[in-house]
Parts: structure tokens; sequence; C-alpha cells
């Protein structure tokens, strides 16, 4: 499969997905559910944003653009979107509407004795 580099080439709910991610801007997204490789948001996941109180929030510059080039964060993602196929993220964290980490929930494997 080839893996998509700019957001117009995402799937409809990997774009949903990149865009709440930029509107956290910081904070957390918990309990994603991931079907066939996409994120599902019914039932929707637990959004933690958090409120910077020294600074400002400026949200990301790509949230007005309708395409742009992906980082290399979310095509990482989204990589692992398609290695898990189905199963649950327990917890996205999101740093300047990036996301920086994934706790992933996954079967144990050839576990050696």
């Amino acid at each position: 499969m080839k893996q998509a580099k700019r957001f117009s080439q995402l799937s409809a709910p990997r774009q949903a997905l990149v865009r709440l991610l930029q509107s956290v801007n910081f904070g957390y997204l918990e309990g994603l559910e991931v079907r066939s490789g996409e994120p599902v948001f019914n039932p929707a996941p637990t959004v933690f944003v958090e409120v910077k109180l020294d600074t400002g929030n400026e949200p990301r510059p790509e949230m007005d653009l309708m395409d742009f080039e992906l980082g290399n964060e979310v095509i990482r993602l989204v990589e692992q979107f398609d290695e898990l196929g189905n199963g649950n993220i327990e917890r996205i964290d999101v740093r300047y509407g990036i996301p920086r980490r994934a706790l992933i929930e996954r079967p144990i494997q050839g576990v050696r004795r």
C-alpha cells in the first residue's frame, strides 16, 4: 500500500483525526478505536486539552489549508494503524497539533520461553 504524504491522500476518517489533533493543539486523546486500519469515532475518544496559561495557544497554520504535506509523526501514526488493523490506541499525546507519542494496545505474540 502506498503511504500518503499529503493530507488530501488520507481517507476521510484519517483526515478527521488529523483535524482533531490540530484542534487539540496541546493535550491528548484516550480510547481511540481502530477498525480495518481506520480510526473510528463512534464511540468517540476522550479528548483532553491542555490550556497553557503562560503563553498563547495559537492553532496550527494548516488548520485553514485544504491540503498540506504530512509531518513524519502523522505518517508514522497511520502506519501504526495499518499494522494494528483492529484494536485500540490507549493514548495519543499531542503537542503543537502534532501526535508525538502513542500508547497502543497489542496482543502478545511469539513469547519466548
